[in-house]
């Protein structure tokens, strides 16, 4: 790896869970990118790896005991927090995540991780039904509220058996992570963006409502993409298939009023708008308080009236502009077509103002709801500005903010968010 890591101190925190193996090829790769690696290992760790090996590796002490002191001048748990630019905790089994999230410090590891002041990037590596327990979830979202980072499980055969997500990332991932945070570019740093996801879900009654097939997936890569290259992101979120990505300010919203509300409160203070989120075009007229017995007719007839469309209003908002005539965040669109993609997309765009369409015909496999891929044609008011093949939807999102950066002016190093700077006095 050509990315280089000199004068920084990482600490390695190493848990016990089989995917500790990797943990050494982690570390040698860290000492490659000219990074002074600190390790400690949980007892659990030692069970699977050798301390003589990442000692050999590191080429400094392994710490494993928070009262095995060698130098009686400092200590040395306070010590490694103090030294480390960033702290790494890979594998992240459940036990250690649950102990940051509730301050406890009873080992080494747990201990230096209380005490550290650096920026900490976590890898969760566990059986898929671990990971997707109330409990853990819960603890995830506690340490992503105070801004430790992730490096997301990959999804595989475990060590279990099982098949799933849970596997421990790769190492040149996670090596990958730990130079975007210490030396990586952060082009969005300074920019607040504001991303919806998922599909909205308009109330028949409480236990039944109307839906459609999104599954939040691009929506998430946008925003993690957002959130990887150094903004602060708000994600407006309906009815996804997973849980939200970590690291951002999360807002549920149900239905397309709530999600109305959540976005256009968020506007004024807002650099960029990426709305792809698939709002439900009608709602139920009625919405009953109870669960709707079935009659003795064979037919059931609803009538159903328009939502808002949230797309609509923010152009709206951007044309009334405010009293110091801003033009407000930088807007991009989503349509999802089966037919006539090109024009509908155009057109979508000069009706509702915004400044890119990012249209996809989801009838084409690989590129519709629910797939981890996706294949669009970005628009802006000169007709096609790009069209990407079909690939990863986080390689779609990276393009997208490429594109938004260059169309908004943001590549410059004294570029500044739309809007704001022409409200300071």
């Amino acid at each position: 790896m050509s990315k280089r890591l000199e004068g920084r101190t990482i600490v390695l925190g190493i848990t016990g869970g089989i995917a500790a193996y990797k943990a050494a090829s982690l570390c040698s790769l860290l000492v490659k990118m000219g990074a002074s690696v600190r390790v400690v290992m949980t007892e659990g760790a030692t069970k699977f790896v050798a301390p003589l090996t990442l000692q050999t590796l590191s080429r400094h002490p392994v710490a494993t005991d928070v009262f095995d002191e060698h130098d009686a001048s400092r200590v040395q748990h306070i010590d490694l927090a103090d030294s480390a630019d960033l702290v790494i905790v890979a594998p992240a089994t459940a036990n250690i995540i649950a102990k940051m999230a509730h301050g406890i410090a009873d080992d080494m590891l747990s201990t230096t991780l209380l005490a550290t002041t650096a920026p900490v990037l976590v890898a969760p590596a566990m059986n898929v039904h671990m990971l997707a327990h109330p409990a853990v979830e819960a603890n995830l979202a506690i340490l992503a509220d105070r801004g430790v980072r992730f490096v997301e499980s990959g999804t595989g055969q475990l060590a279990c058996g099982y098949v799933g997500k849970g596997r421990l990332a790769e190492p040149e991932e996670i090596a990958e992570a730990a130079w975007e945070l210490l030396a990586g570019s952060r082009p969005l740093a300074g920019k607040r963006v504001l991303v919806t996801a998922g599909g909205t879900m308009e109330r028949l009654d409480p236990v039944r409502y109307i839906t459609n097939d999104s599954s939040g997936k691009m929506g998430f890569a946008i925003a993690e993409a957002a959130r990887d290259q150094g903004a602060d992101v708000t994600l407006v979120c309906a009815r996804t298939d997973g849980p939200p990505p970590a690291g951002l300010r999360l807002v549920k919203a149900e239905s397309a009023e709530e999600m109305l509300e959540a976005v256009m409160v968020r506007l004024p203070e807002t650099d960029a708008v990426v709305k792809a989120a698939a709002v439900a075009d009608y709602r139920p007229a009625v919405r009953h308080e109870s669960k709707m017995k079935k009659g003795a007719s064979e037919r059931l007839t609803l009538e159903l009236v328009r939502n808002p469309d949230i797309l609509q209003a923010i152009g709206e908002w951007r044309r009334q502009g405010s009293a110091a005539a801003v033009r407000g965040p930088f807007v991009v669109g989503f349509a999802a077509e089966t037919n006539d993609v090109e024009r509908n997309a155009v057109e979508k765009l000069s009706r509702k103002g915004c400044d890119l369409i990012v249209a996809n015909d989801v009838s084409q496999e690989g590129a519709g709801f629910g797939t981890d891929t996706n294949a669009v044609q970005v628009y802006g008011a000169e007709g096609l500005v790009e069209a990407l093949p079909l690939q990863s939807k986080r390689a779609v999102a990276e393009r997208l903010w490429a594109i938004v950066r260059e169309r908004a002016g943001w590549n410059g190093p004294q570029a500044s968010g739309p809007g704001r700077e022409e409200t300071r006095s």
